[in-house]
């Protein structure tokens, strides 16, 4: 991607209530997010752009990795699946207050059912099981801030 283009999603963000987007073409990958700046003048956004380093010539594109060094995460073994939080919010285990939340240790789950909601800018976006699979850790506690990539839970991929 070239300057030009990256200032052209820029500028299609701002305006929106999209507050991070990430675009790969020809081995990079850019990622635009949105913040709030820490100046004397809060109400300014700040735009941060991060780009990766292209693939090795001749070798595939460099993946994101799936459970971040620092997590405390245990490496996964094959068969197990890290599902990790789309974007920047406040992780729920319930869909309320007092309801019993989507899912426990051991519940086996089907593709698209829901295994919790993370909140961002006062919208709930419900978070599926991409895959059937049982829950083997939840790796967040109700109404923690989660990170954009930050591991949710452990699953053993079923089926």
């Amino acid at each position: 991607m070239n300057l030009k283009e990256i200032k052209e999603l820029i500028e299609m963000i701002q305006g929106t209530d999209i507050s991070e987007i990430e675009v790969e073409r020809e081995g990079f990958r850019t990622r635009i997010r949105r913040g709030t700046s820490f100046s004397s003048r809060p109400e300014e956004p700040v735009l941060s752009v991060e780009r990766e380093a292209p693939a090795v010539e001749g070798g595939p594109a460099r993946e994101p990795q799936e459970v971040p060094a620092d997590t405390g995460v245990p490496e996964t073994v094959p068969g197990q699946i890290v599902v990790t939080s789309p974007m920047v919010g406040t992780f729920y285990r319930a869909p309320s207050q007092g309801a019993p939340p989507f899912v426990e240790v051991g519940t086996e789950v089907e593709q698209g059912q829901p295994l919790c909601i993370i909140e961002a800018m006062k919208l709930m976006n419900e978070i599926e099981a991409e895959r059937k699979g049982k829950v083997l850790r939840i790796l967040k506690e109700d109404k923690d801030p989660v990170e954009f990539g930050e591991p949710l839970f452990v699953l053993e991929a079923l089926g």
